[in-house]
């Protein structure tokens, strides 16, 4: 995947204009996990827990485990009017809603990316890859976040709240698709 994306957007900057906007991506997904997903009865580890941060309320191991990995989730009690617990450089805590650095997310919108070229955020991106609006019913995306995790020329979809397709590494997957990545063009949006 890496040398595929190195390849074709080396071959977009020899062009006599260069990017020009344009840019070869692997377009994958990140979403917000539901709690009422994560049951014994689903083969999750759903062992209630308390960690940093949670003022001593438990949820489910493998909830937490989820948290961790998306950054949110959404739980079925809400917490001071608080529906979403977010984790942040080893500590939880509670919020109003999913977001990144340029705001709320919005599902079907909001994306993630590593800052780099010419991809910043704020930046909106068409990605005409059919699998991509197949699965969002979406083609453009607006950048809010620069996740950690990212590898160079990933575009990180916002899917938005579902629970869990499965125990393990199905925890990374919303139920209502099993999507892991399309490669596709990105045209910066007028």
């Amino acid at each position: 995947m890496v040398q595929r994306l190195a390849y074709e957007n080396e071959k977009l900057i020899r062009r006599p204009q260069g990017h020009a906007g344009e840019y070869f991506i692997v377009c994958t997904l990140y979403y917000t996990p539901k709690e009422s997903g994560f049951t014994f009865e689903r083969g999750f580890d759903a062992t209630r827990v308390s960690k940093p941060g949670l003022r001593g309320r438990a949820y489910p191991r493998d909830f937490l485990r989820s948290v961790m990995k998306e950054g949110y989730g959404r739980i079925t009690t809400p917490v001071n009017g608080r529906n979403y617990i977010c984790y942040n450089r080893g500590s939880y805590g509670f919020s109003s809603a999913p977001s990144g650095g340029g705001g709320t997310l919005v599902a079907r919108f909001s994306a993630a990316a590593r800052t780099q070229g010419g991809l910043r955020r704020g930046l909106v991106l068409e990605t005409p890859a059919p699998e991509v609006e197949r699965v969002f019913g979406s083609a453009r995306w607006k950048i809010v976040d620069t996740g950690g995790g990212l590898r160079r020329w990933q575009l990180d979809c916002y899917y938005g709240e579902d629970e869990p397709l499965g125990p393990g590494r199905l925890m990374a997957r919303p139920r209502g698709t099993t999507f892991e990545y399309a490669y596709s063009t990105a045209r910066v949006s007028k």
